[in-house]
């Protein structure tokens, strides 16, 4: 039996991880994936049968999985951003949950043909647009940072409310019974909910003042947290159950906000924790579904999701947004993008089979409906917001652009050349005398630290793909590419070579410092010397005539390769891994003495 579930446990992860890593392959969204793997493994094939697998375990573990998915949402959440859409978000988490949650419930009552009690759990249920389908939407579709900001700020507070709001609704109907009104139940869980977000703050505020005050080594800080977090959602669903999520939710957002310097390592961590748990959880409630439960789905319900998609959802954003001065465009897009995801289906899952216990039978159409909701949103929204976004101009535009951190006379002189062949390049410099020749040159600039919380709230890099720090201060470039690691990808940020003499310090930043652009020898000192001695960018570009073989054989053995542009306009930094893709259309960007231009202008027109 052990083995059994050992085996079970195994597949379950593997499953999650690889559709996770398949998704990311193919691009489409992971969620999609996730829930054709669960209904193969499940359902299908037979391979896994978690509530018989886990047994009593299986609730639970959901439970503190969404809890904990839901803490690393709100650990997201930067409050110059809600400062930025604040009268926005306000109304969409107020009126628009409200009108969300009634419209939802009332055409599930008089359409979908389901009881009140289980019509209002299921309009409370589709207010969630979960953060974990979301925040994937937002990176594929590299939108702008408003309605970036909205629809991430309304996916992570509407999680936590929409389902509290389950909450609510549920344990009433329990309470109350046949009661129409029950003002003492409504009282009771008013007073839960104002102490939930009350333990929450707290929990928030006590253990940025642990971490502040040095109480907690680096060590142990992301797993004191995790530690805290699920104390915090077993004590306050100790008094009301599932309200610990919204005390944990809080708390992520207040430790977020507390300017502490480890913040971006513990949000790492609770990152990849998210993400494991996600897979799995997804796999799970898939693979425990019954393929005759959504088989019995009829005409009825059929019109309530699509009332939901393209009915509420439209008309409950553009009421909630009437006189907040949002631009059309963005109402538009908010109106379409309402994908839901893990936190719908675990409290649909969770409150199910309760209130089938409790006597409402048609419960049994809860989870089948969730479940196809989620399917519905996923598919029709994660596929077209890139397309959408990009009619409305609400996206970035170009992905593959550079950021280069150090506005020196040869890394402006890149730029300039990446400016021409229409890469996105934006030059930062904390010097404001540095950046004159980048400003004269009409190239995007950026004035400060980049490593500021200044340059993290202005900064848009929606459409920057690479970056490459260019400093003569190699300390300073490898912090600047550990920072921004993360969210590029450690293969695509870079950092001029060391000093052949400061072995110490090459050998201390091999695991922290980004890819070393050029070779080795050519570090900050000695570009500037060859700027100084005349040396210049210069564009090749390839033709069936005239490979990069060709270039490298009249180049010369100085000339520099330093970047490629495909024809496709895709950004390569030298050393490439591989050479022998490139081809006829690319544009081999290289730094080389006038002659050497000469010689290689002279070869290709030969």
């Amino acid at each position: 039996m052990d083995e059994h579930v050992v085996i079970a446990l195994v597949l379950i992860a593997a499953l999650g991880i690889g559709a996770q890593w398949l998704a990311w392959r193919v691009k489409l969204p992971a969620i999609i994936l996730l829930i054709v793997a669960g209904v193969l493994a499940g359902p299908v094939a037979g391979w896994i049968n978690p509530s018989e697998d886990l047994g009593d375990l299986l609730h639970p573990f959901i439970a503190v999985s969404v809890a904990i998915i839901l803490f690393e949402g709100g650990l997201n959440l930067r409050l110059h951003e809600y400062r930025e859409t604040g009268v926005d978000v306000k109304r969409l988490v107020t009126v628009g949950l409200v009108l969300t949650w009634g419209l939802g419930s009332i055409s599930a009552h008089y359409i979908a043909g389901l009881s009140w009690a289980v019509a209002l759990t299921l309009g409370a249920i589709i207010v969630v647009t979960g953060p974990t389908v979301i925040m994937p939407l937002l990176k594929q579709a590299k939108l702008k940072r408003r309605p970036a900001a909205l629809l991430k700020w309304e996916g992570i507070i509407n999680d936590p409310v929409g389902a509290l709001l389950a909450v609510l609704v549920f344990e009433y109907f329990v309470s109350a019974g046949n009661e129409p009104f029950a003002v003492d139940v409504i009282l009771t869980l008013a007073l839960v909910l104002v102490a939930a977000t009350a333990f929450g703050a707290g929990t928030g505020f006590g253990l940025g003042w642990l971490f502040r005050h040095g109480h907690v080594p680096e060590f142990l800080k992301s797993p004191v947290m995790l530690a805290a977090v699920l104390a915090l959602y077993a004590v306050v669903n100790h008094f009301q159950s599932e309200a610990g999520l919204m005390a944990v939710t809080v708390a992520g957002i207040v430790l977020a906000n507390q300017k502490l310097r480890s913040i971006e390592e513990l949000r790492r961590f609770k990152e990849y924790i998210t993400i494991f748990l996600v897979s799995c959880v997804f796999i799970i409630l898939t693979a425990n579904m019954e393929l005759a439960s959504l088989q019995e789905l009829d005409w009825r319900g059929a019109a309530w999701l699509a009332l939901v998609i393209f009915v509420i959802r439209p008309l409950a954003v553009y009421l909630a947004t009437v006189g907040t001065g949002i631009d059309w465009r963005e109402r538009l897009l908010i109106s379409w993008i309402a994908p839901r995801g893990i936190v719908a289906a675990a409290v649909a899952g969770l409150f199910a089979p309760r209130l089938i216990d409790n006597g409402y039978a048609d419960a049994a159409e809860l989870l089948p409906l969730v479940f196809t909701l989620i399917t519905a949103t996923v598919v029709l929204h994660g596929l077209s917001i890139g397309f959408i976004s990009r009619r409305l101009d609400l996206a970035a535009g170009k992905t593959d652009g550079l950021l280069i951190v150090g506005a020196s006379p040869w890394s402006v002189g890149l730029a300039q050349v990446l400016q021409d062949l229409e890469i996105p390049t934006i030059v930062s410099d904390a010097g404001w005398n540095h950046l004159r020749a980048a400003r004269m040159s009409g190239l995007r600039t950026h004035h400060g630290h980049i490593l500021s919380e200044r340059a993290e709230q202005t900064l848009e890099i929606h459409e920057i793909s690479h970056l490459l720090a260019a400093t003569n201060n190699e300390a300073y470039n490898a912090l600047v590419c550990t920072r921004f690691a993360p969210e590029l990808g450690s293969d695509k940020v870079f950092q001029l070579p060391y000093e052949e003499d400061d072995e110490e310090a090459g050998e201390m930043a091999r695991t922290v410092r980004g890819k070393i652009v050029l070779e080795d020898k050519h570090t900050y000192d000695d570009l500037m010397q060859r700027h100084y001695a005349g040396w210049g960018f210069h564009q090749t570009h390839l033709t069936e005539d005239f490979g990069y073989q060709d270039f490298i054989a009249h180049a010369g053995p100085q000339a520099i390769p330093v970047a490629l542009v495909t024809d496709k306009k895709r950004l390569g930094l030298f050393p490439l891994q591989e050479t022998e893709d490139i081809g006829p259309g690319d544009v081999v960007i290289s730094y080389q003495k006038q002659e050497d231009t000469d010689n290689t202008r002279d070869a290709r027109r030969g």
